[in-house]
């Protein structure tokens, strides 16, 4: 059956120019009845407003090549549509794929194949979207030093991408030196506290930055969003949670707070910047909910069984 598809790609993502790849990638689709369409972005939104065009006129698949932040807009474009969002990762993080065990598309042609081949034997799972302040995220959203750490270092320019994760690490270094914590009132579902809080993620994944299993029991389909609030004052914290991270014993932690929930509100002294799939976005106070399977999600087959609770759809 002849699949109507859009590629929107965002030709400022990741280290390296795509289109070449990309127009392959749609070429191989097309042998197996994917009318693909690749359609390249100008302008911040444009994501958005192509992924929601697509939905409008009934399109059964758009597929986003970019970073989480792409895949962010696109995802925010289709939500709540009969549109199937699917992901080519060329971004320069891209945790979501990893996160779904996606590969990555490179500039080598077997890549191209392999990428293919994953669409095309792919399942639809209706996950949930997050939501900041009427902005919806796929992976996680939050507040602290992981913001701050993003408002410096996004947008990036093309040769900064291609030192991977080097300039994030020296950032971090930079930011956490200086860093002493938010004065924060929390309210998660009813419970409402005050404390310090080094940074705050409400995740609708397992994995965070890549490397971390912030929430190794996260379902994106269980209608709640996995919230962390990690305690501390600076650079001494920030490293004391990197170092839990490892064998997940930040589940044990004291400093660390973690709660399955479906709605929060948070309100900073002073106001700090927040971030949404990993790009800056406003500013506390904000208030988080749940859209519970807002949207319908392509799958490859060898994505882990453990992020779902419901059955796969057929595409």
């Amino acid at each position: 059956m002849t699949k109507k598809t859009i590629l929107v790609y965002n030709p400022t993502a990741g280290p390296w120019d795509m289109s070449r790849p990309l127009k392959r990638l749609a070429a191989y689709l097309m042998n197996y009845d994917w009318e693909t369409e690749l359609i390249q972005t100008s302008q911040p939104g444009d994501a958005t407003k192509r992924a929601r065009e697509a939905a409008s006129q009934g399109m059964d698949l758009v597929l986003v090549a970019g970073g989480d932040g792409t895949i962010n807009d696109a995802a925010n474009g289709v939500s709540g549509s009969d549109t199937t969002l699917g992901i080519v990762p060329i971004g320069t993080g891209n945790i979501l794929a990893h996160q779904l065990r996606m590969p990555i598309l490179s500039t080598l042609a077997p890549m191209m194949r392999e990428v293919g081949d994953a669409l095309l034997e792919s399942r639809v799972q209706r996950v949930d979207l997050g939501v900041v302040n009427e902005r919806q995220f796929l992976c996680w959203a939050g507040l602290g030093l992981d913001a701050e750490i993003a408002a410096q270092m996004e947008p990036r320019p093309r040769h900064l991408k291609r030192l991977r994760s080097l300039p994030y690490i020296i950032t971090a270094f930079a930011v956490a030196s200086e860093y002493r914590g938010v004065r924060s009132h929390f309210v998660i579902e009813d419970r409402a506290f005050r404390t310090r809080a080094l940074l705050a993620v409400a995740s609708n994944i397992q994995l965070y930055a890549a490397f971390f299993q912030i929430a190794p029991q996260a379902r994106m389909d269980d209608g709640l969003l996995d919230i962390f609030v990690f305690k501390g004052l600076g650079l001494a914290y920030a490293l004391r949670i990197v170092l839990q991270f490892i064998g997940a014993r930040h589940l044990a932690s004291p400093d660390v707070m973690h709660v399955l929930a479906s709605k929060m509100r948070v309100e900073t002294t002073p106001p700090v910047v927040l971030h949404l799939d990993g790009d800056p976005f406003g500013s506390t106070p904000a208030r988080f909910s749940v859209r519970p399977s807002a949207l319908k999600l392509l799958v490859p087959p060898q994505a882990p069984e453990s992020l779902f609770s419901q059955a796969p759809e057929r595409l």
